[in-house]
């Protein structure tokens, strides 16, 4: 997601909750952000102290949590507890994923609908490959901090076609993401041949799509920290660990949205591209020369969002986006009524710099767009396994409305 924060290492305690809090001026927001400010409550910012209309969602550790309802209620700042008791909501995702494990291996079929280690998702692609080898080929782009390959799928009928490009995951808590990636790998490949949509748009097309952008983050946040979003790189001279990689784009590096501290969670790096995962991708969309869709996928919020953040200026094409980023929200609460809100990152939420889209949209990918699906704070990133396929259904009739736009107004 694009949210901003800055925490330490956070204390796992049965009794972590989530707060979220609704400051009704702008005075208060000025209080959240410099209770955000004060590293020593370790608090966790999913969501950014930024307009008084946006509520800000918390996670408060278990020894800061009287002293900050106590700083809330003093200052009259209302809030609520969103999530009572976050390890145990972990401690029961991870159950469920045993179950939903175990039955898989039982039936010898993928479950789209579940979450999944790593190894699992690969082995998923692998299986798409296998089953729609007419269509799809997985090439590797490059390789994480630690040695995980980064695969990317690609959908093509044909030589030398322009190109559009899917991400997910670059944040790593965020598991609808990669979830949703793969379902919608799934369906790219099952509908051609059978949706005309899609059919055509592989006809004039490839596509690229990239479900795990942050693998080793991934594998972290199954393994140590289920909150963990940064990267697993080193950070020479710090004890913490990791760079934000959605901060670490050449598009306004190192401005405002971005922290200069490694132990924040949005700490932009040494450098831009200074991620090998970031690098990567960058160095694919410079190498093919012919990309002309950009779409990254995000969570959590319901928002459609394009360029800019970096800067509070309306991009070139802003009327042109805002038109198909409203047509596709409307395609994806279609089905089941979910509300997406669109406009630019800055006007929607606030300045975030060095972000995907920013760079591709300032190097001539006209339609970048980036996704934050379900849901706005109920669950946050924590939403249950049910919700998984609702979201990719959904979310794929808002990108094949995009799709389908990039397809009849080439450049």
């Amino acid at each position: 997601m694009y949210e901003r924060t800055s925490r330490l290492p956070v204390p796992t305690s049965m009794e972590e909750q989530v707060l979220r809090i609704k400051a009704s001026n702008g005075d208060q927001i000025r209080q959240l952000q410099d209770l955000q400010s004060l590293t020593h409550l370790q608090l966790d910012f999913w969501t950014e102290p930024s307009k008084p209309e946006l509520p800000v969602d918390v996670r408060v550790p278990f020894d800061s949590l009287q002293s900050v309802k106590i700083h809330l209620e003093s200052n009259n700042i209302d809030y609520s507890i969103m999530i009572a008791d976050l390890q145990e909501v972990i401690n029961a995702e991870k159950q469920e994923m045993e179950i939903d494990g175990r039955k898989e291996r039982n039936s010898g079929t993928f479950n789209y609908g579940a979450y999944h280690t790593l190894d699992n998702l690969y082995s998923a692609i692998d299986a798409i490959v296998l089953d729609y080898k007419s269509i799809v080929s997985k090439q590797q782009i490059g390789l994480s901090y630690e040695g995980r390959p980064l695969y990317v799928l690609k959908f093509s009928t044909g030589a030398n076609r322009p190109g559009i490009w899917i991400d997910a995951g670059i944040h790593s808590r965020e598991w609808v993401t990669q979830a949703t990636a793969l379902w919608t790998a799934h369906k790219l490949a099952f509908d051609y041949g059978k949706d005309a949509s899609v059919t055509s748009l592989f006809n004039s097309y490839d596509v690229f799509l990239l479900a795990v952008t942050n693998p080793d983050g991934y594998v972290y946040s199954h393994t140590k920290d289920r909150l963990w979003r940064k990267t697993r790189s080193i950070v020479s001279g710090s004890r913490c660990v990791g760079v934000d990689p959605n901060r670490n784009w050449d598009a306004g590096f190192g401005g405002p949205g971005a922290s200069s501290d490694p132990c924040s969670d949005s700490y932009y790096g040494s450098r831009a591209e200074s991620e090998v995962e970031v690098k990567a991708v960058a160095n694919f969309i410079r190498g093919h020369g012919k990309i002309k869709g950009f779409i990254s996928i995000h969570s959590y919020s319901q928002l459609l969002l394009f360029p800019y953040g970096y800067k509070c200026t309306n991009p070139a094409h802003f009327t042109e986006l805002n038109n198909v980023g409203k047509a596709a929200a409307s395609a994806l609460s279609s089905m089941y009524g979910t509300k997406y809100t669109v406009g630019t990152i800055c006007s929607t939420i606030y300045q975030a710099s060095g972000g995907s889209i920013d760079w591709t949209y300032d190097i001539g990918i006209k339609y970048s767009f980036a996704f934050e699906l379900r849901d706005t704070g109920f669950y946050g990133f924590m939403l249950p396994s049910a919700q998984i396929v609702p979201t990719a259904q959904e979310t794929w009739l808002g990108l094949k409305k995009i799709l389908e736009h990039i397809r009849d107004n080439p450049y």
